[in-house]
């Protein structure tokens, strides 16, 4: 299930589908951490969050900081790579696309999707904010767009789930690698720990974590219980979720 190559002078583009509290911004550092790749992070945050009126952590300092219209974030997506890297991994996620581009809008791009069991998920999101609702979690959005990916290319587009990737970040990552046409690279275990540069502002909410990390961590051990809002909400996510990871890859 190799991606298509980009056309002549341009990079591969990766466009990252997940939900918050997904190691996607792990992911978006083992990308980093390659000499061929640039990352950007949730570069449509600032357009969602000025069109919904959402009331996230840090929304003023948000706004502020990105480029906010949806057309102009999209066309520069759609350019050449920070850097001139032949390789752009682009973090996203899907519940974000509420205004004038969608997902499917983005073109000379290679669409993948990171999951996570969304009993996890609710119970990692609720540390961060007072209410958890499935919306939130965006497990539905991003399942109705694999479902469209899927039709539009004929098979099922790369998926990998946050556990296999705590469990063999190696073999899942070499899979994930082989399916987008790019070449495993070892590099992508480690990274630097701190702030890196490409972090969106809201880093100093939601980042602790990772900032600390140096490389992936231990796989998840046995699920906390969740309260009965938690459960309803996990609940509400599950069959999507499982949707998805019946064509999640094997460890290489």
């Amino acid at each position: 299930m190799n991606a298509a190559s980009p056309r002549a002078g341009e990079p591969l583009r990766i466009a990252m589908w997940s939900g918050p509290r997904n190691i996607s911004t792990a992911m978006m550092r083992s990308f980093s951490a390659r000499a061929d790749c640039a990352v950007s992070d949730e570069p449509f945050y600032g357009c969602f969050l000025k069109h919904s009126g959402a009331d996230h952590p840090m929304r003023e300092a948000v706004v502020a900081s990105m480029d906010c219209n949806w057309q102009s974030v999209a066309a520069t997506l759609a350019g050449l790579a920070p850097g001139g890297k032949p390789v752009w991994y682009q973090k996203h996620m899907p519940h974000h696309m509420v205004g004038s581009i969608a997902p499917d809008d983005l073109r000379g791009v290679v669409h993948a999707f990171l999951i996570r069991d969304p009993a996890r998920m609710a119970a990692s999101y609720a540390a961060k904010r007072e209410t958890v609702t499935p919306e939130d979690l965006g497990v539905a959005a991003q399942r109705a767009f694999f479902d469209r990916v899927a039709d539009r290319i004929g098979q099922a587009p790369p998926v990998i789930d946050s556990a296999d990737v705590l469990r063999d970040p190696a073999g899942t990552l070499s899979a994930l690698c082989a399916a987008l046409g790019i070449t495993w690279d070892p590099a992508m275990l480690s990274w630097a720990p701190g702030r890196h540069a490409d972090d969106g502002v809201w880093a100093a909410h939601w980042y602790g974590r990772v900032e600390t990390s140096t490389g992936f961590g231990a796989p998840e051990g046995e699920p906390q219980p969740l309260t009965p809002a938690l459960a309803a909400v996990a609940d509400a996510c599950r069959a999507d979720y499982l949707a998805m990871a019946t064509h999640r890859l094997n460890a290489a």
